[in-house]
């Protein structure tokens, strides 16, 4: 039987999100990889417990994740219901509704239908009765910003989630559905962007909006899929991610133009003695309006070896100006 450490809050950093009462540890743990069933259950739990144990309260889950999709959110559930239980008033929970799931016009995107149907199948298949945040995962062009966001005030008023957040949404969009979402007192408090060195979109109005709405961010995929750690800095091993022809997100290509640039931020990293990982989920952690960053992982090492971050999130000025120049010399 699991009982967590007594010691889980005593190195963790919270953060307010936004103007919100809620606070987040500064490292969440994202369950969008390496919680499906085609990975070994005691490996995630192993994982969940050793991340409660350092204070990651925040588990960020949705309703495609797997593969196949739902069976993340099935293990969770399962975990969660055997380990995790008597915890659950110190634990937020999120997931998410918006990208493909189940056939027909009502298994994506926006519409009041598909958002209700998707949280209550979330809900039941975690077993639980609510969720913290519940989050819209990407706009939808098709259905009016104004059914999304009455359908997601709907979820807190019949009690299936506490906070609303949106994901992948432009600045634009945000302010449009922020400005709904204060006409009916809809508690929305954070926004999931990717955001990482070698994306900094987010930079570009996006971080603006989210500071004049007074809402947090809690970035995705903020070590580039393993590009901003030392996976590649000595080249592309055999059983990495872009290695595979299957891989969305990481290619050969993308590895090779950018190692000259991984190799030197790696050496920023040393003088600051941390491992470029380290220094790149800081990097993100310094930016105002972050309340929290999205991490995954397959192993407890890797969590642990993320969570050093931690002990030191302090830039100087001569750091950052030689982060920017290198970053820059990449779009040159």
């Amino acid at each position: 039987m699991y009982v967590a450490s007594e010691k889980r809050y005593d190195k963790m950093t919270y953060r307010r999100v936004g103007n919100s009462g809620l606070k987040l540890p500064a490292v969440s743990l994202g369950l969008w990889h390496n919680f499906g069933d085609v990975d070994n259950i005691e490996n995630q739990r192993a994982i969940m417990r050793a991340a409660f144990d350092n204070g990651i309260t925040h588990f960020d889950l949705a309703n495609n994740y797997g593969p196949p999709a739902g069976s993340a959110e099935i293990n969770f559930g399962r975990i969660f219901k055997e380990d995790f239980m008597p915890y659950r008033d110190e634990i937020i929970i999120s997931s998410k509704a918006g990208y493909y799931m189940w056939p027909g016009p009502y298994g994506e995107w926006g519409s009041k239908k598909s958002i209700i149907a998707s949280c209550d199948q979330s809900l039941k298949r975690m077993g639980l009765d609510y969720v913290d945040i519940f989050y819209h995962h990407r706009p939808d062009p098709n259905t009016p910003i104004e059914e999304t966001a009455h359908a997601l005030d709907l979820l807190v008023r019949q009690g299936k989630a506490l906070y609303i957040g949106v994901s992948n949404y432009s600045p634009e969009q945000t302010a449009a559905i922020s400005k709904l979402f204060k006409e009916l007192r809809t508690p929305f408090i954070i926004h999931q962007p990717r955001y990482n060195m070698f994306d900094r979109a987010i930079e570009n109005g996006l971080t603006d909006v989210l500071e004049q709405e007074q809402l947090g961010a809690i970035p995705y995929s903020p070590l580039a899929q393993g590009l901003l750690t030392d996976r590649y800095l000595n080249g592309i091993p055999e059983d990495s991610r872009a290695h595979r022809s299957d891989s969305p997100f990481l290619s050969e290509d993308r590895v090779e133009t950018t190692i000259g640039i991984v190799r030197q931020l790696n050496e920023v990293a040393k003088k600051r003695n941390q491992s470029l990982a380290e220094m790149a989920l800081a990097w993100i952690l310094q930016q105002q309006v972050v309340a929290s960053v999205l991490i995954g992982a397959s192993r407890v090492s890797q969590l642990e070896s993320n969570l050093k971050a931690l002990d030191n999130l302090d830039f100087t000025p001569e750091e950052m100006d030689e982060i920017n120049r290198i970053l820059e010399s990449s779009n040159a």
